[in-house]
């Protein structure tokens, strides 16, 4: 099945994120402590909670390839959103642990000396290195249609952010300002409670079964224009994993035969599936009456 094909195709992605994000916290970690930066260290250990994310979506993507079963079936698709809401709680707990660091050098200043050059042009490497990532897996999530790998993309992108905004917080405290490095620590400890309480978000959505409205109005409006449908009288939508899972009820003249009733079932379907390749379409037929002179006076 393709679905499955993509999502092996999107561990690719997972693991490109994890191999950068162990190589770039070991060496913003080992030249943050060599060289005196508050900065480069709190953007470190925002790369290990990047790990720990990109792990769960590592996960949650091999074990949503495993098939439907007598207790799960819909699949295990939804492993990788429940393996999101975990690392969400952990990212939250290194994102705050980086604020109280900074808190603590802010308001009782140890005599330290500035950051060394060195470690600005850590900053700015890592920014070009996690961009690049980004770069990748944003094609990645595009090509496959991977809400999780397009969610590490963007994680990638503000990693990068996160690099630039380290690396001027560096080179400020260098020409005289080392306030200016334990500022940007706090900023980036702010960042990552900001990151996990997103991804807190998100999977609390999904897992709660919410809908985006703005879903809801586009498949509706490619619904009511299909040919034989008259009314849609019901909608409920619902997102497991990257499907998405659409129970619609429509109404159609009652004097249409077995066959006319599941043409239009079909093409409902492939009009969704053009647009949300994903999709998959559930369509309950109702008789609708209100244009029928012939039932109507029979019911009188």
């Amino acid at each position: 099945m393709e679905l499955y094909t993509n999502l092996r195709r999107g561990e690719r992605g997972a693991m490109l994120s994890i191999g950068a994000y162990i190589f770039l916290s070991a060496l913003k970690l080992t030249f943050g402590f060599a060289g005196s930066s508050e900065a480069l260290k709190a953007d470190g250990f925002n790369n290990l909670t990047d790990i720990i994310a990109s792990v769960a979506v590592l996960v949650g993507l091999r074990i949503s390839q495993k098939p439907p079963d007598e207790n799960h079936h819909y699949g295990h698709l939804r492993a990788e959103t429940v393996a999101s809401l975990l690392a969400s709680f952990i990212m939250a707990v290194i994102g705050l642990q980086v604020l109280l660091g900074a808190t603590r050098n802010f308001f009782t200043p140890a005599e330290q000396a500035a950051p060394s050059l060195y470690t600005a042009g850590i900053a700015f490497f890592s920014a070009v290195v996690m961009y690049s990532v980004y770069r990748y897996n944003l094609k990645l999530s595009k090509e496959i249609g991977s809400t999780a790998v397009k969610a590490a993309a963007y994680d990638n992108r503000s990693d990068a952010f996160v690099s630039i905004g380290a690396g001027i917080g560096i080179l400020g405290a260098i020409l005289g300002a080392p306030i200016i490095d334990v500022l940007t620590a706090f900023i980036v400890g702010l960042i990552i409670l900001k990151t996990a309480l997103d991804i807190f978000k998100e999977s609390v959505m999904t897992l709660t079964d919410a809908f985006n409205e703005d879903e809801v109005e586009t498949l509706s409006a490619i619904i009511r224009k299909v040919p034989g449908v008259r009314k849609l009288s019901d909608f409920k939508g619902r997102n497991h994993g990257n499907l998405m899972f659409v129970d619609l009820t429509i109404e159609v003249d009652p004097l249409l035969n077995v066959m006319e009733s599941h043409w239009i079932t079909e093409e409902i379907e492939r009009k969704v599936k053009k647009t949300k390749p994903n999709c998959v379409v559930l369509v309950h037929i109702e008789p609708d009456y209100s244009e029928n002179r012939y039932f109507l006076e029979e019911e009188d």
